[in-house]
Order: C-alpha cells, then sequence, then structure tokens
C-alpha cells in the first residue's frame, strides 16, 4: 500500500480473483493491475479534463446534443456504459466482485483505446456531444468505480462531477436504471468492426505494408456486414487506412477467386474410413471438381457433391483439404467465417499520400520532445530536396496543418529558435514553435 496505494491493492484483491481466494501477492501483480486498469482510467479522466478546460466546457444535461442527433460512436460508448451499468449491479449483487472488475477493465479499455482514440480529433475541435458523451461515461464509471478504489475515484468526482462543496462520490445514488440506453445490436456491429479492424492488422501484416501507408480498397465478407451503418463503415475504411471499403461481390464486382487461389485435393484419410477400395474414384472427382464451387458448397452447406462413375457422391469437410493463396497484390485474412482483403496496389498518389502520413508523425514526434502539450498551437516549417515528398507537402498540405495543429506552415529552412531537426530517411527539415 505504501508504494501503490491502498486503491490498487483493493482492485487487485476484488478483481483479479475471488477475495476470499488465497493469491500471491506481489510489486509486480500490483503494478500490473494498475497499469492496465486505474492509470488508464486516471488518463481518460485527465484527457477529458484537458479538453474541457481549453473547450470551456460545462456539463449541462439540458444543453447536451439530443442522443439521435450524436454520431454513431457517441451512441455506442453511452449504450455500452448503460450495459456496464446492468451487468455490474448484477455482479455486485450476487458478490462477483471479480466479473464486476473484469467488466469495468473492459469497458475503460473500450473508452480509452476505441472511443477516445477513434474521437480524438473532434476533442481538439471541442465537440459538445464528445465532451458530453465521455463526461457521462466517465461519470457513469466513476460511480461502479468508487465501492472498489475509493479514493481515487473521491479525488476523480471533485474534479469533474462534484457541483457543490462537501459533496461525495460515495453519496451519490447509484446507476442502476442507466440500462435503458444500452442497444445491443449496435453493440454487435461496432464489435464486428473491431474485429475487422484486426483482421485488417494482419492482413499487412502479411503484406508487410506499414500501418501509415494508405492503400486504395478493402474487401469485406461477413455476416452482418449489408446491414452496417455507413458512419461505421468510415470508420473502418479510417482504422485501416484505406480509400474504401466494400463488401464482396459489391459495387466493384468483387469476388473472393479475384482474391485467393483457391486449390483442392482429397483428405486420403478421411475418404478411406469411409469409401475403403473405391477411395482413388472419389479423390479423382475431388481433384477434377472446380475448387471454388466445392469450396463454396463445403462452407455454406457443410457438404458438397463430386461426379464419380455418373452418380453423385457426397463428401464433407473433412474430406477435402482447400489451400487458399492470395494473389499477387492482395493480402487477405480469414477468421470465424470473416474475411478482410487488401488491395495492396499503390499509385503515386497513394505513395504521396503515405508520404504526409510519415511527415505527420514526424511532427508530433517533435511536438513531444519540445514538451508541447497536446492541446497548443503551432507554427510549423518543413524543407526537402526531394521532389516527391514536395509534392506529398503541397498536396496534403492542409492534411497535414490540421493533423498536428499547425496555424502557420512555411517550406522554408526553421529559424534557430524553432525545435526540430532533420529525418533522413524521409529527407525533410522540420521545426515546430508554439503559435
Amino acid at each position: 500500500m505504501d508504494d501503490h496505494g491502498a486503491d490498487a491493492v483493493r482492485w487487485f484483491m476484488l478483481a483479479a480473483g475471488s477475495p476470499w481466494q488465497a493469491r500471491r501477492v506481489g510489486h509486480a501483480a500490483i503494478a500490473d493491475v494498475v497499469r492496465k486498469t486505474l492509470l488508464t482510467y486516471w488518463n481518460t479522466v485527465s484527457f477529458q479534463s484537458l479538453y474541457a478546460r481549453t473547450a470551456g466546457f460545462v456539463p449541462d444535461a439540458a444543453a447536451a446534443p439530443a442522443l439521435a442527433e450524436r454520431p454513431v460512436l457517441d451512441r455506442w460508448a453511452l449504450a455500452e456504459a448503460s450495459r456496464l451499468a446492468r451487468d455490474v449491479t448484477v455482479a455486485l449483487d450476487g458478490f462477483d466482485t471479480q466479473r464486476a472488475g473484469r467488466l469495468l477493465a473492459a469497458f475503460i479499455d473500450d473508452l480509452s483505446n476505441w472511443y477516445v482514440r477513434r474521437s480524438r480529433r473532434r476533442f481538439w475541435e471541442g465537440d459538445p456531444a464528445a465532451l458530453h458523451t465521455l463526461h457521462a461515461c466517465l461519470r457513469t464509471v466513476t460511480l461502479l468505480m468508487a465501492p472498489f478504489t475509493p479514493f481515487i475515484t473521491e479525488r476523480v468526482w471533485q474534479d469533474l462531477f462534484a457541483t457543490a462543496p462537501g459533496e461525495s462520490v460515495h453519496l451519490q445514488d447509484w446507476p442502476d436504471d442507466a440500462a435503458t440506453l444500452a442497444d445491443a445490436e449496435l453493440g454487435e456491429q461496432v464489435a464486428l468492426i473491431r474485429r475487422l479492424v484486426e483482421l485488417g492488422r494482419a492482413a499487412r501484416a502479411e503484406g508487410r505494408v506499414r500501418t501509415r501507408q494508405p492503400l486504395g480498397r478493402a474487401l469485406v465478407s461477413a455476416p452482418g456486414w449489408d446491414r452496417m451503418p455507413g458512419e461505421l463503415r468510415d470508420q473502418l475504411a479510417e482504422e485501416l487506412n484505406v480509400a474504401s471499403v466494400v463488401g464482396l461481390g459489391g459495387t466493384d464486382d468483387a469476388t473472393s477467386d479475384e482474391l485467393v487461389h483457391v486449390t483442392v485435393k482429397a483428405n486420403f484419410r478421411s475418404l478411406g474410413r469411409r469409401f475403403g477400395k473405391g477411395t482413388q474414384p472419389v479423390a479423382a472427382a475431388i481433384a477434377a471438381a472446380d475448387p471454388v464451387a466445392l469450396t463454396a458448397d463445403l462452407r455454406a452447406h457443410g457438404t458438397a457433391h463430386v461426379r464419380v462413375d455418373g452418380a453423385m457422391v457426397e463428401v464433407g469437410p473433412d474430406d477435402v483439404v482447400i489451400t487458399e493463396t492470395p494473389r499477387e497484390g492482395w493480402a487477405v485474412a480469414t477468421d470465424a467465417g470473416e474475411t478482410l482483403a487488401l488491395d495492396l496496389h499503390l499509385t503515386p498518389e497513394l505513395v504521396r499520400r503515405g508520404l504526409a502520413r510519415e511527415v505527420v508523425r514526424t511532427v508530433q514526434e517533435t511536438r513531444k520532445a519540445a514538451g508541447l502539450e497536446v492541446s497548443d498551437r503551432i507554427e510549423l516549417w518543413l524543407a526537402t530536396t526531394s521532389e516527391e515528398l514536395g509534392a506529398a507537402l503541397d498536396e496534403h498540405a492542409g492534411d497535414i496543418a490540421a493533423e498536428v495543429l499547425a496555424v502557420a506552415m512555411h517550406r522554408t529552412a526553421p529559424p534557430t529558435d524553432a525545435a526540430g531537426g532533420e529525418d533522413a530517411d524521409l529527407g525533410l527539415v522540420l521545426g515546430v514553435r508554439r503559435a
């Protein structure tokens, strides 16, 4: 407790297992729960506090934008907070602090690493809907965490939520009626988007394409994709860093055999158990079949038919070995019936856009090294002798300035009082100064 605080020990004892179970306690175990959950919670609170102050935000339920008018990510975050309140209440009514802690930790991670990260630009711009949404979510989390971590939640309550002197988080009503906002369908849709993001990252790694390099398109095959709201499709495109995302067989007439080369062969062990001496003709029929059609039948129906000596013979998934190899220029990842394919062909315009992303990364690192606050506006100098990089800077000057909060951008060498340096890999000399 002296090293990590009472709240960290309480959280470990309540959320890392049932309180009555014996367990090993040590500095590493306590530090891990602090890093993964309590520090993430505190950093999210600090993020809200910083941008609320910057925007002059005053929480007022009457002035908050109507729920139906907010972006889909706001509605998802509020719905998940409502579901969290319902599920944590059920867990604590059953004295199951481990499950309640697991639910809280998962939501805090989602709030920080999905909602805040995907909405960061809106906070930069002081969007009232984003500020109201994060304020409401943190209020729910703080109330639900108060029995676990009474000290940190009391501090957060005094800083963000208290409306009168002496008001305590421990004297507030429990948020047991918040589950009325829960939206199961929206939760499932966002969960699908996040799974597709993971498939996209796997496909990029397979294709050895860096994350910051924009790509032309991604193709998706997944149950429920046809009902996916346009806002969430746009979120997926941004997260994957692609210009467009469409379904297989969609407007670009892409089909699965455009993405992968499919081959099939007989599984003699399985066929031998079923057909004995008649295995060879069945194996020959499988080898002669259309591999794409055979694979589609097996996946859609669980069985397929091949013609053997004029008769149709049924084969199952265990009877056929399917091999899918991505075609040149594509990277494909599949899991549990969901597939995402990335078009790896790079046009000159995509290359220039990728260079602009690298410039943004370099400038952000320079800002951080110079000790600038995340909300500080800057004056920016960018100089290069590379024609290709120069074309990228000209074409994407507005995007670069918006990403790094530059109110002025100069295409000259930086003055001596600007913080910066040289990126030899890009062929770029840069400087930043607080505006």
